[in-house]
């Protein structure tokens, strides 16, 4: 029985990758990349039907641009936009006020409730809305006119139990 040796040069398992020579692929660190902010959540910690305070990082994203209102519309509830007046407190804070109210009671926005946003530009948000044991609440619209239908009127969208 012969006996021949092998040396190893770094390609057993386990080793990682990109040990030797060549370019690595690793993305830029993230202080590089361009902020970019999207989509974020706020819990219901309080009141869930007074005005909501907006991550600070977003209001930053805004900076420059900021809006009088934004317009929300529920995911899977129709094309209906509510129209919500901004408050920016002057210190970088970024608050949804007036219509706000109407919105959440329309939508069952509740204490315990996640509500999570994605801004899809030109002063829309788009929400989900989660409740209390974190499971998404599904709605849709039984409007068959939503052209006519305005602010004034809260009529919430449907949340099958």
């Amino acid at each position: 029985m012969a006996s021949t040796s092998r040396t190893r040069t770094g390609r057993g398992r386990g080793r990682g990758r990109g040990r030797g020579s060549g370019s690595s692929s690793l993305p830029p660190p993230p202080s590089t990349l361009p902020l970019i902010i999207e989509e974020f959540f706020i819990v219901v910690y309080e009141d869930p039907l007074v005005k909501k305070e907006l991550p600070k990082k977003f209001a930053d994203y805004l900076d420059g641009q900021e809006p009088a209102k934004v317009y929300l519309r529920a995911a899977d509830c129709g094309p209906h936009l509510w129209t919500v007046e901004v408050l920016f407190d002057g210190q970088g804070r970024m608050y949804l006020d007036k219509g706000w109210e109407k919105f959440a009671i329309a939508h069952g926005v509740d204490f315990g409730c996640y509500v999570h946003f994605k801004y899809e530009g030109d002063d829309v948000l788009t929400l989900k809305v989660f409740d209390g044991t974190m499971c998404r609440r599904y709605y849709y619209s039984d409007d068959e006119d939503t052209d006519d239908e305005s602010d004034d009127d809260v009529k919430p969208c449907i949340h099958p139990l």
